[in-house]
């Protein structure tokens, strides 16, 4: 409990008033009369200094408020990614950040993009009929866009982009003042130079709109270009006429190298007043006395700092007479009172308003402080008036309640753990009450119980540290000085339980401190509520992202746990280059964002294989389309076994050329299933071989369009419109026309020339969708993948990008479709979907590709090859890095951390993990250390 210290004896203020009124009334008329002239005319310079240093403070705020929007557009400009784009169409199909930020910040002239090869992309509102007719504008456009475009034979093309209110583009016209190179203007240079901070320029006249204004720019975060933004300043002249302290007072805004940015005359620059200050006042805000034009005058001189490297001076001229009118006026009206004052009152009225103007001076320094936002500062010292002790009292509480309310509310809103923010919120709570302790129960989802989350001081009358809800009897009412407060969300229901003791005093037991209090517990139960739903949130995400891992690797009996332990080895490879404190991943750190945004990528690395089929995907035969072919082609032997036999019990061949020929048609057979099997190379006389069996004749005598469905009908009618007569001959493996599947208008877009390509894909399409053509598989000469299947597969890639950018991600997990579709990329650029080349390929993207690899070699459960050993896969992935398929630098650090020892401890089977030479392994690396 609070104790009000012990102070001189007190009396009312009332008693003061009468003794003062009586005795001292005449004496300050007279005293006022006798020195006012000299004190007016001090008091006078003190108070237009005064005035000064508010009105400099204005007009910084009002310079920091229209710096502020165009600031807040630079970072989120040059964070983005169209600093990044390359060419014109891709710039303005992804200009919509500069629009916004037009929109967002009225004071902005324009907002553009300068690129290191003197492109330019600039946006400009047509607001300002001046801009309109300076470009000619359409009467329906809204926005203009500016492109300055390098082209591939070194011309420089340079147009206006109009755009109507709902941002629809109208015809383009050329822009005829293309000559200007960006490069060359001081804003780029200052901005090129000195990455990491916003400049900005000295004002001058924008050349378009005749508007005073400076440039704010930046070098962009994401890419070499540097981004810029013009703030017109000419409203500032409307904010200096509000600071007249007279109707005769003159103010002019100057830039720091003299140049009048705003002031409240039409013409200052030969005004006598105004640079009569400007060339007797100096920076110090000191007021300096002049005479001109018969009149006196005060001129002042402030500088403003506004934090972005400018300097600007705030300049006043104020009329003395003007100032002084009303001090004339009082003292002829107080003269008649001031002859019959005594001077006897002379001494007890200067200590009694001595006594009573310090209380009161340090109650206005307070106050003006409070009302400039300074909540601080050490108690004020007692005195005798009791209205006076009572005022400090109560002024010194509200600043404390207000600045711990202030702390309390910032908790709230930004501190993201839940227990240190309510510990945080329950000090400050404390404070902003005067309690003595303070608890919060939060609800235990199992049990339905509170179990306490927080606690601040020490409870008089302690809670249990679990409580069931709701209190029973014996606990449902509170003892004297104890709140007990629930928290309910927004719809009512209990989100947990503030405790909260205090002293039992009038201030305390008050109506508006309980609604104080309650209105503090809704505060700390909707932040409460808005981290649960937030976390609710990210686990339900967490969750579909699993979901979607787990339903990829069920898809396929072959390809199971794959989008399971890539993840976890490409984390964990990660996590140990974060922590490296020697070598050349000393300096790579991932900030929380990043971390997040790789492991996302990670677990969503393979989720375009949703569209993958599952007959490619498995394929583990040559000839297998949802089922293995062979066995068709097996009855085409039979059917050649019959025939033989017939062709001898006609007497058409004898005995020995029956066993012959029958020995062949097995021979043959045997062959053509090994050729199914598919393997590491097919040599041409296999090939040869295979192509001569193939044309072995058989005679169908069954129509081949009964029994299929109405697609598949359509398809061999389209390619073989007539049907043969039967019997027709047949081979005994074939390549048919119905046998191709062409694109149709399903084609992907991802070869390099497609218009429909908008993300970037650099791949070849094979000339067809599907060929399932027997001697055409069959002929497959390594594995059992046809290019048309290959291609297939790979689209899985390219379904990922398309699908993870399609997705809204928050701030900071911008990059999670690229991590999660590079992985199949290549250093030397010929990797897929986009041929990225390796400066192109962060760390974390090299780190994604190598635990791909390493899985992918690794493991047990793929239908078209055998699980290779431990040393084996290294071997081979050594070899990829000499083939700029895997970086090699990393690849190192992966053999020298035994990683891989312990993935292979994890995930593989014990016959694989056999010996590895580490030494060895590093000497087949080709790159250097």
């Amino acid at each position: 409990m609070s104790h009000a210290v012990p102070g001189p004896r007190q009396f009312r203020i009332r008693v003061h008033i009468t003794a003062l009124t009586m005795t001292c009334m005449a004496l300050v008329a007279a005293l006022l009369i006798g020195w006012g002239v000299i004190a007016t005319y001090q008091r006078l310079g003190a108070d237009a200094r005064q005035r000064a240093l508010r009105d400099t403070t204005l007009l910084a705020e009002q310079l920091r408020l229209q710096f502020a929007p165009a600031q807040v557009a630079l970072g989120q400009i040059g964070a983005g990614q169209l600093p990044a784009l390359a060419d014109e169409r891709s710039r303005l199909d992804h200009a919509a950040p500069l629009l916004a930020a037009l929109r967002a910040a009225p004071v902005a002239a324009s907002v553009y993009v300068a690129y290191p090869n003197g492109d330019l992309l600039l946006a400009r509102s047509l607001a300002v009929p001046a801009v309109r007719e300076s470009v000619a504008a359409p009467s329906t456009a809204d926005m203009l866009l500016q492109t300055l475009s390098q082209q591939v034979d070194g011309t420089r093309v340079a147009r206006f982009h109009f755009l109507d209110a709902q941002g629809q583009p109208l015809p383009t016209r050329p822009w005829p003042s293309h000559d200007f190179d960006p490069r060359q203007r001081s804003w780029y240079q200052q901005a090129w130079q000195r990455p990491g901070s916003v400049h900005v320029s000295a004002p001058y006249r924008f050349a378009t709109t005749g508007r005073m204004g400076v440039t704010l720019s930046e070098r962009a975060t994401t890419a070499d270009a540097v981004v810029g933004v013009d703030v017109a300043l000419d409203d500032l002249a409307q904010v200096l006429a509000t600071l007249r302290a007279t109707p005769g007072t003159e103010l002019a805004l100057l830039h720091g190298n003299g140049e009048i940015v705003a002031s409240t005359l039409a013409a200052p620059a030969g005004h006598t007043p105004l640079a009569q200050a400007q060339a007797r006042a100096t920076h110090s805000g000191l007021p300096v006395q002049f005479n001109t034009a018969g009149r006196t005058w005060i001129g002042l001189r402030s500088r403003l700092q506004t934090g972005h490297g400018q300097t600007f001076d705030l300049l006043e001229a104020l009329p003395m007479d003007e100032l002084a009118a009303d001090a004339r006026r009082r003292a002829a009206q107080t003269l008649g009172l001031a002859l019959l004052l005594t001077l006897l009152l002379l001494p007890l009225g200067w200590l009694a308003g001595r006594a009573l103007g310090r209380s009161l001076v340090g109650l206005r320094e307070r106050s003006l402080r409070i009302a400039r936002f300074d909540f601080t500062g050490a108690p004020l010292p007692a005195s005798r008036v009791r209205e006076v002790s009572e005022l400090s009292q109560a002024i010194q509480h509200m600043g404390g309640t207000i600045a711990a309310f202030l702390d309390l509310t910032e908790c709230l809103a930004t501190e993201p753990q839940m227990e240190r923010m309510l510990q945080r919120v329950l000090e400050q709570m404390v404070n902003a009450t005067q309690s003595r302790a303070a608890a919060v129960y939060l609800p235990d989802a199992p049990t339905g119980a509170l179990h306490r989350a927080a606690l601040v001081g020490t409870l008089h009358t302690p809670l249990p540290a679990h409580i069931a809800w709701p209190i029973d009897a014996v606990h449902d009412q509170p003892p004297a000085g104890q709140l007990r407060l629930p928290l309910r969300g927004r719809q009512g229901n209990l989100q947990g339980l503030l405790v909260l003791e205090h002293p039992t005093d009038a201030a305390h037991d008050d109506a508006a401190f309980l609604q104080f209090t309650q209105r503090l517990s809704g505060m700390l139960a909707v932040a409460i509520e808005t981290r649960q739903l937030s976390e609710a949130q990210r686990q339900l995400f967490e969750a579909l992202i699993r979901l979607l891992a787990d339903a990829i690797d069920a898809k396929s009996p072959y390809t199971g746990a794959h989008c399971e332990r890539v993840p976890q080895m490409a984390i964990e490879l990660a996590e140990h280059l974060h922590q490296a404190d020697d070598g050349r991943y000393a300096a790579f750190r991932m900030s929380e964002g990043e971390r997040e945004a790789f492991r996302l990528g990670a677990w969503l690395h393979d989720c375009g294989k949703v569209i993958s089929p599952e007959h490619i995907v498995d394929k583990a035969t040559k000839l297998e389309v949802i089922r293995n072919r062979i066995h068709e082609v097996r009855l085409r032997f039979e059917i050649l076994w019959r025939d033989a036999e017939l062709s001898a019990a006609r007497g058409e061949t004898t005995a020995p050329q029956l066993a012959s020929r029958q020995q062949q048609l097995q021979d043959d057979f045997a062959f053509v299933a090994g050729c199914n099997l598919g393997g590491e190379f097919m040599a041409d006389e296999a090939i040869a071989r295979l192509q001569a069996i193939g044309q072995q004749p058989w005679q169908r005598n069954f129509d081949d369009r009964l029994g299929l469905s109405a697609a598949e009908l359509r398809h061999l009618q389209a390619q073989r419109p007539q049907a043969p007569s039967l019997p027709a001959a047949a081979t005994l493996l074939q390549d048919l026309p119905e046998h191709r599947v062409p694109w149709g208008s399903d084609r992907p877009a991802v070869e390099a020339g497609d218009p429909r390509n908008t993300l970037g894909f650099n791949m070849e399409l094979p000339p067809c969708q599907q060929n399932i053509g027997e001697l055409y598989n069959l002929g497959i000469r390594r594995g059992t993948l046809t290019d048309e299947d290959r291609f297939r597969i790979n689209n899985h890639i390219v379904q990922t990008y398309v699908m993870l950018k399609a997705l809204p991600w928050p701030p900071g997990l911008e990059m999670v479709p690229e991590l999660a579709a590079t992985h199949h990329e290549r250093l030397d650029g010929k990797g897929y979907p986009r041929r990225l080349p390796g400066d192109q390929l962060g760390l974390l993207d090299r780190v994604m590709a190598l635990c791909d690899v390493f899985e992918a070699l690794t493991a047990a459960d793929r239908p078209y090859k055998p699980a290779k050993p431990l040393s084996e896969t290294l071997r081979i992935m050594a070899l990829m890095c000499n083939e700029q398929h895997l970086d090699a630098e990393l690849f190192r650090y992966f053999l020298r951390s035994r990683l891989w020892d312990v993935f292979a401890e994890r995930f593989m089977t014990a016959a694989q993990r056999d010996p590895v030479d580490v030494e060895a392994l590093e000497g087949l690396l080709t790159a250097p250390r």
